[in-house]
Formats: C-alpha cells, sequence, structure tokens
C-alpha cells in the first residue's frame, strides 16, 4: 500500500491511543495529527517518540501526544477539538473479550459509550472506533443498538463491520469490530474497504522469513514450508497476567503447527545450527511479532520500553494496514469521491428499539410481537436477560399473570461525576492496560 501525503485540513484525535497502529495507519491515509492520547507509560513513550510536534489551543502550545486518563477533562477537553476531520480510538477491550468475563457496562475500563458521546461535543465529521470481536456477539446487542441510537440523536449515520486483519495484508487473522459514524452529507460516500485479492494475502512465513534466517539458520527452508499460513491472532496479554506469550493455549497449539513456540517471546533469531524438531520451533522476536501485527517494511516505527512491555505494545495494537485501509476509506468519503448512496444505520437489537421507543411497560407478548421474534417465549426471556447486564429493566406482573418490561438506565459511563466508574478505575488503575 502506498501512503498518503498528510493534510494539515484533515485532522484526527485519537484516544486510547495504545503504541501507534493507530496513529501510523491515520497517517499513511493522509490525516495529521492532532492529539493523540495515551494512559499507559509504555505506550505513551512510543507514541511521543514517533509523534512530534505540538498543537496550539487558546494561544497555549501543547504536545500532540498527552498521557492520561483520557475521560479526565484535564487530560482531554473535547470542547478544544470541535470539528476537527476525524475522532477515532482503540478503547479497552476487556470489558468485550470472549476470553474474559464480558463485563461490558459493568467494568471500568469501558470507555465505548463515553468515546461515543465526546461525538456531540466534539462534532467531527467522522468517528470511527475499533474493538473486539467479542463486541459483535449477541451478548452486546443492546449495548450496540445504544450506541447507533446515539449517534443517530446526533445526527450520524454508523454502521459496525467485522474485519479480518489477514483481508488487508496481514498475516494474521485478527477480527476487529469497527464503528464509523459519519455526519450525512459525508456518510453518503463511505464505502468499506474491499479485502486485497487473494494471491496478495501474506503468510507467516513471507512476512518474517528475511528476520528469522538473519543468522543463517540451517532449517529455514523447513520452517518456511510450515509457517506459510495466516498466523492465529496475536494476544498482547495486560498488567494483569505474566510475562510475554503469543496467547492463551489453542493459540500456542496453532502457532505449534506453524513451528512457533509460543510460550515466549525471544531476544534473537535462530542460530545457524538450532534445530525445527523435536520442538514446536522457535520462538518470535519483537521484530517478528511487529511484522505479523502489520509494521511490515515501510511502516516505520521505533517501540521504546524493556522487551515485555514492547511486545505488549505491539500485540494490543490497531495493525496499521486495517487502520490505513479504514482511513483511507474514511478520507474518500470525506472529501466526497465516487458515488453517493444511501445509507441508513441498522437495526441490532429489535427488542431494546421497542422498548425504548414505547418508553412505558410493554407487556411480554406486545413485545415479542412488535420485536417479530420466532420463539416468542424463550427469545424474549434470553434478550431481557442480556439487556439487564447493561441496562436498568423494570419488570412488572400484570392481572392475567403475564410480565410487562420497561428500560430503564444505561449503566455504562458516558461521563457522570457521580459514576461508580471512578472509584473502581482510581483504585484498579495500576492494573488497567
Amino acid at each position: 500500500m502506498t501512503a498518503a501525503s498528510d493534510d494539515s485540513s484533515f485532522e484526527v484525535v485519537e484516544l486510547c491511543a495504545g503504541a501507534g497502529g493507530q496513529a501510523l495507519g491515520f497517517k499513511r491515509a493522509g490525516f495529521a495529527h492532532r492529539l493523540a492520547v495515551e494512559l499507559d507509560a509504555n505506550a505513551y513513550e512510543t507514541l511521543r517518540t514517533n509523534i512530534k510536534g505540538t498543537i496550539e489551543i487558546n494561544e497555549e502550545k501543547r504536545p500532540i501526544v498527552q498521557r492520561g486518563d483520557v475521560a479526565d477533562p484535564k487530560v482531554f477537553a473535547p470542547e478544544e477539538h470541535r470539528e476537527v476531520a476525524l475522532l477515532a480510538g482503540g478503547v479497552p477491550c476487556p470489558p468485550f473479550t470472549i476470553a474474559g468475563k464480558q463485563l461490558g457496562a459493568n467494568d471500568e475500563r469501558d470507555l465505548f459509550a463515553w468515546a461515543v458521546e465526546q461525538v456531540d461535543k466534539v462534532r467531527p465529521r467522522a468517528l470511527m472506533l475499533e474493538n473486539v470481536r467479542g463486541l459483535s456477539l449477541p451478548r452486546f446487542s443492546g449495548y450496540r443498538q445504544y450506541v447507533l441510537d446515539r449517534l443517530a440523536e446526533f445526527k450520524y449515520v454508523a454502521e459496525w463491520r467485522l474485519l479480518n486483519a489477514c483481508d488487508f495484508g496481514v498475516p494474521q487473522l485478527r477480527p476487529r469490530f469497527v464503528l464509523v459514524a459519519m455526519q450525512e452529507d459525508d456518510a453518503k460516500f463511505f464505502k468499506w474497504p474491499e479485502p486485497v485479492p487473494d494471491d496478495e494475502r501474506m503468510t507467516v512465513s513471507q512476512a518474517i522469513s528475511d528476520l528469522m534466517g538473519v543468522n543463517g539458520w540451517e532449517e529455514l527452508e523447513d520452517w518456511k514450508k510450515a509457517a506459510d499460513k495466516i498466523g492465529p491472532t496475536i494476544v498482547g496479554g495486560s498488567k494483569k497476567h505474566g510475562g510475554a506469550d503469543l496467547g492463551p493455549t489453542r493459540a500456542k497449539r496453532a502457532w505449534a503447527e506453524l513451528g512457533v513456540d509460543a510460550m515466549g517471546v525471544a531476544n534473537a533469531a535462530p542460530a545457524r545450527d538450532d534445530k525445527l524438531l523435536p520442538e514446536p520451533g522457535p520462538k518470535l522476536t519483537n521484530e517478528m511479532v511487529a511484522r505479523i501485527q502489520g509494521w511490515l517494511p515501510g511502516y516505520d516505527w521505533e517501540f521504546t520500553g524493556k522487551k515485555t512491555s514492547r511486545y505488549r505494545q505491539i500485540g494490543n495494537a490497531f495493525p496499521p494496514p486495517v487502520a490505513e485501509a479504514v482511513g483511507k476509506a474514511i478520507m474518500r468519503a470525506l472529501k466526497h469521491e465516487g458515488k453517493a448512496v444511501s445509507r441508513e444505520s441498522p437495526d441490532h437489537d429489535p427488542v431494546y428499539k421497542v422498548l425504548r421507543t414505547q418508553g412505558g411497560f410493554v407487556s411480554a407478548q406486545n413485545l415479542a410481537r412488535e420485536a417479530r421474534l420466532l420463539n416468542e417465549v424463550a427469545e424474549l426471556e434470553q434478550r431481557i436477560t442480556q439487556l439487564r447486564l447493561d441496562f436498568e429493566v423494570e419488570e412488572r406482573a400484570l392481572s392475567d399473570g403475564s410480565l410487562a418490561y420497561r428500560l430503564g438506565e444505561f449503566k455504562a459511563f458516558v461521563g457522570q461525576e457521580d459514576h461508580e466508574r471512578h472509584e473502581r478505575f482510581n483504585k484498579n488503575r495500576s492494573k488497567i492496560s
């Protein structure tokens, strides 16, 4: 992919910027950074090393890269960035990850709903937020519907899409759930990026064989045959866990089939006489992991810190080629390139929609009918149970013994000064990454 030259008239404010996967992708798509905010000290240092410069706000010059809790008004003041071209971020994933507890709105790390609220304050032309595949599951259909409806209230057209990194030239699967929202005049020109042709998909061996053979490893050709496949998802992990490794047990087995020992990260490539068998294979170095995460030749970036910290920064990042592809699609829409097509935000949770639209108590019978549920009793119970995880749902018995429901408050943090998120966040701040 060829990088576009950045244009200061198309600026991006990036929340929860991590170590810069999105930042590099957006730069290559033609966006100039106005602000990048990150909590983690190590990722912040990497961002600061790679993104230089200052911005002038209220006659005061400030660094483009800033560190802290992005929900703290002293760190990020949305009114200072009104009408920026793009508001973006990779808000924390643990609230939605399949491997975690999927606490969603009840997790102190959840900033997705809060980030959506910033749209009405910043009024960007476009919003892009990305998260893990877990957010696409039925468990979070009500959460997603809340987000879509809220953006519609702000006069934005929004859509979710599950994107696999391997479809954009990255040598691993890495599915990410991406939300793009645009003001109505621009949304008509937005089109999701097309996957690369099958013959342009990159395998693990294609991406890192030069690095694997840098010391003249004699068994490199045999390894290349085993590793000539798309890899499983790199897992960066968090501060709550131990040292660097490539993921849970199933991922380790998948890496072993590619001739990679996933039990840790190596300091160097294999020596000349290292053996491929009977071991699963060599460990990857951080440089190799970065290639597999999408920092391919031409995607220049310097990671700072110690080995485990560098690995986590890389492993938790949004692959730059995916950010670039989505960024270019947004840029084309902002420039009104291509043919305009009418767009509407799709529905994700019909039960939530009925409850929210009608406002008061809705009988179970009417709710199931209006939501067009196929198996009325079982499906309605399941959907109500899921909604209760993220929303207050009131229940009332009717005279005939049936139930009626009313949708109450959203439990997520959206900026409330008295929300319990603040206490939990401060208590666990040292473990949040």
